[in-house]
């Protein structure tokens, strides 16, 4: 099985704009993401794809593959299968599970990236996500974060940036989970995802995993204990930042 990583990234976010290239502890975010995911035992390869050419110098200049992209593009998923296309193309070869891992996830650990990867083991396993237990009743309803609920099976039943399940009873005991920004895809199912038309569920709440459910699709979830935090302000970024003082993985590669 043919395992890549594509890191979609781009200038222009309307919340943050420059995010990618922000500095956190004097690296680029797109860096930390980028250095912890090519840690990852599964991959084959790893690229970043972008519009911009200063985040695809920065890539390079590090010893990375940059792809660069269509500016037109307002979703990852379509930024990721446009450069998924690319690097077949390069290749030579065909990409059977692409790895799209946002470019705001910095604390991304590589073994969560394996986690996914072996749950493509299982045929029925056409996209995979993770998700990270929320730790307090402020994380849980903060809209930016996409909270998730889930079947027995893992399988996802709804995203939604309301806290959900509800907190009226209390919160010690319901699961509070967020989504990831790391989601796996089999090849053939990120191009029918992005051949769908958007949802109503999916605009309302602004979560685009939300089409592949109303359309009676299946996402697998994999929970992690991981404490996540996705960049999209710069309290965020600061956050982050404060974390990675005294994060392993960082104490290694951000000495490069």
């Amino acid at each position: 099985m043919k395992s890549i990583a594509i890191l979609p990234a781009r200038m222009g976010a309307s919340r943050f704009p420059g995010k990618p290239m922000h500095l956190i502890n004097g690296i680029p975010l797109i860096g930390h993401c980028y250095y912890r995911t090519k840690l990852a035992q599964g991959l084959d390869d790893i690229y970043v794809a972008t519009c911009d050419r200063e985040i695809a110098e920065y890539i390079e200049g590090i010893g990375g593959k940059a792809v660069m992209t269509s500016m037109s593009h307002n979703r990852a998923t379509d930024r990721t299968a446009e450069a998924m296309l690319k690097v077949e193309a390069t290749t030579g070869t065909k990409v059977d599970v692409v790895v799209m891992v946002q470019g705001d996830e910095p604390l991304i650990y590589p073994d969560m990236v394996d986690d996914i990867l072996l749950h493509f083991e299982d045929p029925n396993n056409e996209i995979v996500n993770l998700m990270s237990r929320l730790t307090s009743r402020s994380l849980f309803e903060d809209k930016n974060n996409v909270k998730v609920v889930s079947d027995l099976n893992n399988n996802a039943l709804y995203f939604s940036r309301e806290p959900v399940p509800s907190p009226w009873k209390g919160i010690d005991d319901i699961p509070m989970y967020m989504q990831v920004g790391i989601i796996g895809f089999r090849r053939d199912s990120l191009f029918k995802f992005n051949e769908l038309d958007e949802t109503p569920l999916e605009q309302i709440e602004s979560v685009d995993m939300n089409r592949i459910l109303e359309t009676g699709g299946r996402i697998k979830m994999v929970p992690t204990d991981r404490t996540m935090i996705g960049v999209d302000t710069i309290e965020e970024a600061e956050m982050v930042g404060s974390v990675l003082v005294e994060d392993q993985l960082f104490n290694e590669y951000g000495q490069i």
